[in-house]
């Protein structure tokens, strides 16, 4: 599984960004998808994920009800909508793919396939 995020940028506080990432290589909807992001000096965390077909998702509580995670079967997508950013949501954010968990895992370990990261910078 090849995974290619896009999106990042830089937005003030209160902005919106919609992460997107692209996938290929294998059967899209056969696999869970995650995102992850790592700040400056800080280990990677979980963000969120979403199960093989669309129906279980996940979201840190850090950003309940500003994020939202979809995936579109039909594009090889998945999209995370960031709403309501605040700079501690500055970091490098990561897709990942996980073949072992379909149902959305949130744990690293369980992700076998990485994209190379794309950077939001929240500013106050």
């Amino acid at each position: 599984v090849q995974l290619q995020a896009s999106g990042g940028g830089l937005v003030q506080a209160g902005g919106s960004l919609r992460l997107s990432c692209a996938a290929s290589g294998r059967t899209f909807s056969s696999y869970a998808l995650g995102w992850f992001r790592q700040a400056p000096g800080k280990e990677r965390e979980f963000v969120a994920t979403i199960s093989w077909g669309g129906g279980t998702t996940y979201y840190a509580d850090s950003v309940k009800g500003r994020f939202t995670i979809s995936r579109d079967n039909a594009k090889n997508t998945v999209f995370l909508q960031m709403n309501s950013l605040k700079p501690g949501d500055t970091a490098v954010y990561y897709c990942a793919a996980s073949t072992m968990v379909p149902m959305g895992p949130r744990s690293i370990s369980d992700y076998d396939y990485w994209g190379q990261g794309t950077q939001v910078t929240v500013s106050s």
